[in-house]
């Protein structure tokens, strides 16, 4: 198995000059009208994913960009391990309907597919770094739980 390396805040600092840069970019493509496939802005369904796609992504990158708000704090020294595990959680994503997406325009799609992406590189290394903590009986332990399970079976 191999081990995952270690976070670190050279790491952090560059996923989070990136994180910087993709939500500004959330930012501005949301707030511009006529984002909609066809150009039909009237369309009432086209705007209502245009809104619920915008309010998903733009949550997503804030969640990102908060986690690693976090983790620059406990390399700076703000936020102890302990603190840093109990309340720095990344929330699951909520992923894009599929149906909506479709309504939107090309750029759109592709935005709101990288930030998905982006959101699972730091899920992904929040898993890592919370895997380090979890608690993984020794053999000795796991056989000691089997037997007793046969015992009481018999």
């Amino acid at each position: 198995m191999i081990k995952p390396a270690n976070i670190n805040p050279h790491i952090v600092e560059m996923l989070y000059s990136e994180a910087l840069l993709l939500a500004d970019e959330v930012r501005a493509a949301f707030q511009v009208d006529g984002k909609l496939v066809g150009g039909e802005t009237g369309d009432d369904l086209a705007r209502i994913a245009l809104s619920c796609e915008g309010l998903r992504t733009t949550t997503r990158m804030m969640h990102a960009l908060a986690w690693l708000l976090n983790r620059r704090a406990h390399f700076s020294g703000d936020l102890s391990e302990f603190q840093l595990r109990r309340h720095g959680n990344l929330p699951s994503d909520n992923p894009s309907d599929p149906e909506q997406l479709a309504m939107l325009n090309a750029q759109l799609q592709e935005l709101v597919r990288r930030t998905e992406k982006f959101h699972a590189r730091i899920a992904r290394l929040d898993h890592a770094w919370r895997e380090k903590f979890t608690m993984h009986p020794a053999a000795i332990h796991r056989l000691h739980h089997r037997l007793g399970r046969e015992i009481a079976q018999r």
